[in-house]
C-alpha cells in the first residue's frame, strides 16, 4: 500500500464522533446560500421586475434615456420596438430592452415609478 491509500483509509481524528463536523459544514453552506440569496439574487430579480414594469408602461411622448446614453422622446411604440426622436429630428428605432430610464427621473434624482 502506498501512503495515499493509508491516509484515505484511516479513521477520522477523534474516533467515530466526526459527525458533528459534517453538520457544521452543512449549516455553513446553507448560511452562505441564504446570504447570497438575500444580498445578490433577490435584489437582482426585483430590479428586473421593476425594469420590465417600466418598459411595459412606456407611452408616446415620454422622454427616455437608452442604455447607450441617448436621450430622446418616444414617437412610436410597437410590441418589441420603440421609435424615438433625438435632437435634430432624427428618428431611431430601438428594442424596448434598450430603454434604461425615464429622462425626468434622471434629472430629478427620483426613482422610476
Amino acid at each position: 500500500m502506498n501512503l495515499l491509500q493509508i491516509l484515505l483509509m484511516a479513521p477520522p481524528p477523534g474516533g467515530n464522533a466526526g459527525g458533528g463536523g459534517m453538520a457544521s459544514s452543512l449549516i455553513f453552506l446553507v448560511l452562505i446560500f441564504v446570504v447570497f440569496y438575500f444580498f445578490f439574487i433577490r435584489p437582482q430579480v426585483k430590479r428586473q421586475k421593476d425594469q420590465k414594469k417600466f418598459r411595459e408602461g412606456l407611452s408616446k411622448g415620454q422622454k427616455i434615456i437608452t442604455i447607450g446614453g441617448i436621450h430622446g422622446r418616444i414617437v412610436e411604440l410597437q410590441d418589441t420596438t420603440v421609435t424615438i426622436e433625438v435632437e435634430g429630428g432624427v428618428k431611431l428605432k430601438l428594442e424596448k430592452s434598450a430603454v434604461a430610464a425615464d429622462s425626468q427621473d434622471q434629472l430629478t434624482g427620483e426613482p422610476a415609478k
